[in-house]
């Protein structure tokens, strides 16, 4: 069996499968760098196999911590067009996110970095792009997230469940708007479609039946690393408008996690081991595709570098450089925990994470435990009130 083959199933299988080089095999990464087939149309249309529930249980409160969360949603509304103000004038290089230098020399200065030959003039556009490339992911993350967070309202059984989550399609809304609006204004538009990586995950969560399947792969996995990511650029970026835009969305998504969470705690108490496996497996599968995508195969491929290369040369990157890769799963990995599923069965899940370098995040705070202190809307209209 090669690495590039899919996950085996089975316990014999699994036992002698060599998940860290399954993991960081470039040709399975890079089999997904193509840019989207999709690139000349408007229009994805995805299967959708779920159920459309109604519940005739209407009793608010039903689940108090559901209840406490919806409560919060609804006095934490911000309005894109009018708490953002647009009037900034943005330097596009003001937007960029200071590098490491560490990071750059590394490969800026090896012979064998496919970087290696780059100037200033290079650098530069690299930096231009990987910001337009990063905001048109998150854009298109946000869709995905509007989307599911739909199908949530449509297959949850839970009154209170269906009000929160009616309350994040005006959110997931929001945040399409102003990333939108961002790039259109204020960067050079919208310059890359949705990377392949994010837009199978988005497939793959939309297409499956099972209504708790939305909820883990949206709100823990996609929505969790979106966080870590957000947060990674509003502390590095220096240009204000950007920063308060990804504050405002941040305080928003901290809330989308944390309602993931407290759903699935309740149902995961309920299903099997084999069950709880099936769990852990996409989850690990879909800890991958969100890592991988963030190699930004499309920006390379747009700057005539070897795509294939520059994968090779950013897993060969040693442990101290890769800071911003791990800390994309800060908010999955104690979540992950949260609900049972890293040492659910027999810790296959925690074996993953192992194997993939950020165990490390284990006890972290879990975004339930602070969702109401990434509300800096709450916390701006606080200060405006005096």
């Amino acid at each position: 069996m090669t690495t590039t083959e899919p996950m085996p199933s089975g316990e014999i299988a699994i036992e002698s499968f060599d998940f860290r080089a399954y993991a960081n095999d470039p040709d399975r990464i890079t089999e997904f760098s193509a840019f989207n087939d999709d690139v000349t149309t408007l229009i994805h249309a995805v299967e959708d196999n779920a159920d459309a529930i109604f519940t005739w249980g209407y009793d608010k409160g039903e689940r108090a911590r559901l209840d406490k969360l919806y409560e919060k949603a609804k006095v934490s509304q911000w309005n894109g067009q009018t708490d953002l103000d647009w009037s900034i004038d943005v330097d596009p290089y003001k937007v960029l996110s200071p590098a490491d230098p560490a990071e750059v020399a590394y490969f800026a200065e090896n012979p064998e970095s496919p970087l290696y030959k780059f100037g200033e003039k290079e650098w530069e556009e690299v930096g231009i792009e990987s910001m337009n490339w990063s905001l048109s992911q998150f854009l298109h993350g946000e869709q995905g997230a509007l989307v599911c967070t739909a199908k949530i309202v449509e297959t949850v059984p839970w009154i209170d469940a269906k009000y929160y989550a009616a309350t994040q399609v005006v959110d997931e809304a929001r945040h399409v708007e102003v990333f939108s609006q961002y790039l259109d204004q204020k960067l050079d538009g919208i310059k890359y479609p949705v990377n392949t990586h994010l837009g199978s995950l988005l497939d793959d969560i939309i297409q499956d039946s099972r209504w708790d399947m939305t909820y883990l792969g949206m709100q823990i996995m996609v929505e969790g690393l979106a966080l870590a990511a957000f947060g990674f650029m509003q502390q590095t970026t220096e240009e204000p408008l950007l920063k308060k835009l990804l504050r405002y969305v941040m305080a928003d998504e901290a809330r989308h996690v944390a309602f993931g969470v407290l759903s699935l705690q309740e149902v995961y108490q309920e299903l099997t081991v084999a069950e709880l496996r099936d769990r852990q497996e996409f989850a690990f599968e879909a800890a991958l595709q969100m890592r991988d995508r963030f190699m930004r195969q499309e920006v390379w491929e747009r700057m005539g570098v070897d795509v294939k290369d520059m994968v090779k040369f950013t897993l060969a990157m040693p442990d101290e450089l890769r800071i911003f890769q791990k800390m994309l799963f800060s908010k999955i990995v104690p979540n992950c925990k949260k609900l049972g599923l890293l040492d659910a069965g027999d810790g296959w899940l925690r074996d993953r994470f192992t194997d993939i370098g950020v165990i490390e995040f284990e006890n972290w705070v879990d975004t339930v435990d602070e969702y109401d202190d990434l509300d800096e809307v709450a916390k701006d209209r606080a200060l405006a009130e005096g």
